[in-house]
């Protein structure tokens, strides 16, 4: 099978949301701290959630690529990530290591 660019470029514009993600969100909405690693932390509040990654409406200001820290109230449960996009003051998050859904809803 030949491909070319417009072959790729179809591809793409056909593939859904759902089809692209690894594992399905849950609607969820938790409070919490983000923070880029060697910056100080800001009030997020986790909007959807899955193993592999999450949706949070923050404060601060996040670059695509950067490395974060989502830190659960008390400060004892927290998951390292990297921001994959950012639309107004909502992100998009993938997890360096998949989490167990039980911690955010204890």
């Amino acid at each position: 099978m030949e491909m070319s660019f417009t072959t790729f470029k179809a591809r793409i514009a056909g593939d859904s949301e759902a089809d692209r993600r690894q594992a399905e969100r849950t609607p969820i909405a938790v409070g919490a701290t983000m923070r880029e690693l060697g910056a100080s932390g800001v009030d997020a509040t986790v909007v959807n959630i899955s193993e592999r990654g999450f949706m949070a409406v923050a404060d601060g200001r996040f670059e695509v690529g950067s490395r974060v820290w989502l830190i659960l109230p008390g400060g004892r449960q927290r998951a390292n990530a990297v921001i994959k996009w950012v639309a107004g003051g909502k992100l998009g998050a993938e997890f360096a290591e998949p989490v167990q859904l039980e911690l955010f809803r204890a």
